[in-house]
């Protein structure tokens, strides 16, 4: 199972990516807001983060959770606004209470879990009735970069996933050449 290094994190902070991922406004997309509460699981040195600070603003809060401490240690060494919190937990478990998160992210993180459904029932466990789930994650196809093929996981597989987690109303689009996203809503 690929887990991405920690030694390489300036990659995931390339000017070339924000531009061609455009956190800010995903996030945006999928209903962030002003006030509300993030959960941003796998956040690794805060690519959407520091974005989604922007978005909540300081009547907001955000969860930086990641199962790498050096990646924690990342997010930490840019600056963190007062409203984010990192935590670090488990894949299996995340230490925060029940129904926090207005929204909650897994980007670039359904291919390293060991049991996505495990997973992803946590993350569901974080989101508040009504609340939403975004999942951002490689197309599978062969690329220069990103995860070995062979480890990336289909829209459509990842869209199984979600649902057996118990999330209703997945909807798949296309971000770009190389990305997927998927909202889906814990009812």
């Amino acid at each position: 199972m690929h887990k991405f290094d920690p030694k390489h994190v300036d990659r995931l902070l390339r000017e070339e990516r924000v531009k061609d991922i455009a956190p800010e406004r995903v996030l945006r997309e999928a209903g962030l807001g002003d006030g509300h509460v993030f959960a941003d699981v796998g956040c690794g040195p805060g690519f959407f983060t520091l974005p989604a600070a922007n978005i909540v603003g300081p009547n907001g809060r955000i969860y930086a959770i990641d199962t790498q401490p050096e990646m924690l240690d990342a997010l930490k060494g840019r600056g963190l606004p007062a409203c984010v919190t990192p935590v670090e937990c488990g894949e299996d478990r995340i230490p925060l209470d029940d129904g926090i998160a207005d929204l909650a992210l897994a980007a670039y993180v359904l291919h390293e879990t060991r049991d996505t459904v495990i997973f992803l029932k946590e993350v569901r466990r974080i989101i508040k009735k009504g609340g939403a789930l975004l999942v951002i994650d490689w197309k599978k196809q062969q690329e220069e970069h990103g995860p070995p093929m062979e480890e990336r996981i289909t829209e459509a597989e990842a869209a199984r996933l979600i649902k057996a987690a118990g999330f209703a109303n997945a909807a798949v689009s296309s971000m770009n050449q190389s990305h997927y996203r998927i909202v889906a809503v814990k009812e």
